[in-house]
């Protein structure tokens, strides 16, 4: 036991060795006096996250009530509410959207009512992120800026924090973004479904920059389009980066496709489909043209002559075009006259091949040219087929503008997630669509749609959903502006 010490604060030496002094009486040890402690335990702020710190500052510019449907509420008084915050978009603004659901509570107590029915309260609707803040909105925002704008996520973030969403993480967004693609892929699976549906397409292929972790390196991997030419729908897909001619069989052997299948002259196509039955190749004239303005370096009198009869069969197609001509009368007026300039090219590039060294610049033109006459012929036989593929490069044309920007994609699932926002987003612009309205309307749907068939789904697709929503199409063709 503790004994108080000596005033000097010294201690006795009698006391460490045990001896009593005489006339000294023993001390009694003194209670130590209690102090009572109070305190208040913080909790730790480790990876506790504020997600409304971001949000909390933006405007509430909207207000949606929903009360419960399918009970009399004269017989409920209103004992609360519950609020649930989004996260809204419209040009130049973020803002919040407070959805209201009034609660009400039995005036009677004693009346009887069902079980469960003494407080009452709405469901709360399907939101386009289970128990997320972003509302449709927001989320189509964020798809357009990154795929039709082509501004990459971090720029977005900054753009964001300009407007008064302040401390939005990267990893957040990207988040919403995958979530978002797997709410709309069932509608791009219908749309790739309807285009090899069709039976007249054109495809094309190019790369994309895709990470290899192992590497630590970007490879360069090769992207698919094929486009439903007289329905103007487009698909993008990947199949692991392969530029295989598989890729596009595979497609077409799924949805037994038959008729036409217009492509540049990459020898990969001619190996899928050389002995198909079901599937016609057409070729491009404008790949073929490419090769002999490479020969005018070389010998300019041969590569000139045939410059000039693909420069006749081009003013035929223009007439055809000019005078209204429908696929039947544009086929008897190739018949006429397109046929007696194919078939003397013909038999010129046989005089050619046979004059010129195949190492030549003139030899390998005709070479190519030569290869692929046959099939560019078939167009003589029906009045819909095109000369060339430009309507696919040019959906292609807008992977090459994104890449430039967000520079490459982080992984396979990637690529895949971005074949189907740009699906729909190309499919659009085919039917002079405003892709904000279409993906507004589209990603709150979903949510509703995830058990439905397939075919209940593709009424979601814009060529179809346009029917309902001539709001959204627009006065001047998409495809001029982008001119």
């Amino acid at each position: 036991s503790e004994k108080r010490l000596p005033a000097d604060n010294q201690p006795n030496l009698f006391d460490a060795a045990g001896i009593e002094i005489e006339g000294q009486q023993p001390e009694v040890a003194e209670e130590p006096e209690k102090e009572t402690v109070t305190y208040t335990r913080k909790k730790s702020q480790k990876g506790v996250s504020k997600p409304r710190e971001t949000w909390e500052n933006l405007p509430l510019l909207e207000t949606r009530v929903i009360e419960p449907q399918g009970v009399d509420l004269t017989r409920y008084r209103r004992i609360g509410e519950e609020v649930t915050t989004l996260v809204g978009f419209e040009p130049g603004k973020y803002y919040r959207i407070a959805v209201v659901r009034p609660k009400y509570g039995l005036i009677d107590p004693t009346e009887p009512v069902e079980r469960g029915k003494g407080v009452i309260i709405a469901p709360l609707p399907k939101f386009p992120i289970y128990k997320g803040v972003p509302d449709a909105s927001l989320l189509s925002e964020i798809l357009l800026q990154k795929y039709e704008y082509h501004m990459p996520f971090y720029r977005q973030i900054k753009l964001m924090a300009h407007l008064g969403m302040t401390g939005l993480k990267e990893a957040t967004m990207v988040g919403w973004y995958r979530r978002t693609m797997e709410l709309l892929r069932p509608l791009y699976k219908a749309l790739v479904g309807e285009v090899f549906r069709s039976h007249y397409i054109q495809t094309d292929e190019s790369t994309v920059p895709v990470i290899n972790n192992d590497r630590h390196q970007a490879d360069k991997e090769y992207l698919w389009m094929s486009r439903a030419v007289m329905e103007r729908l487009v698909a993008f897909f990947y199949d692991d980066g392969s530029r295989a001619g598989d890729v596009i069989k595979d497609r077409t052997d799924k949805y037994n496709f038959e008729g036409y299948l217009q492509c540049d002259g990459y020898g990969g196509y001619t190996a899928a489909f050389k002995s198909s039955a079901t599937v016609r190749l057409v070729f491009c004239m404008v790949h073929i043209r490419r090769h002999w303005l490479e020969v005018r370096n070389e010998n300019r009198k041969e590569a000139q002559w045939f410059l000039d009869k693909i420069a006749e069969l081009y003013h035929i197609e223009h007439e055809c075009d000019r005078l209204g001509f429908d696929f039947e009368a544009r086929k008897a007026e190739r018949q006429a006259k397109s046929r007696p300039i194919m078939e003397e090219m013909k038999k010129w590039l046989e005089d050619i091949i046979v004059r010129y060294s195949p190492s030549s610049l003139t030899g390998k033109a005709a070479a190519y040219a030569y290869t692929r006459w046959d099939n560019m012929m078939r167009i003589l036989d029906d009045g819909r087929l095109l000369l060339d593929n430009n309507l696919a490069e040019n959906e292609i044309r807008p992977i090459t503008l994104g890449r430039k920007n967000y520079m490459f994609c982080g992984n396979h699932e990637s690529v895949q997630d971005m074949c189907v926002i740009q699906s729909l987003l190309a499919t659009c612009r085919n039917h002079d669509i405003n892709p904000r309205l279409y993906l507004n309307s589209v990603i709150a749907s979903m949510p509703y749609f995830d058990k439905a068939s397939e075919k209940d789904i593709a009424q979601l697709l814009p060529h179809k959903w346009k029917q309902y929503h001539p709001e959204a199409i627009m006065t001047t063709p998409v495809r001029q502006l982008a001119k």
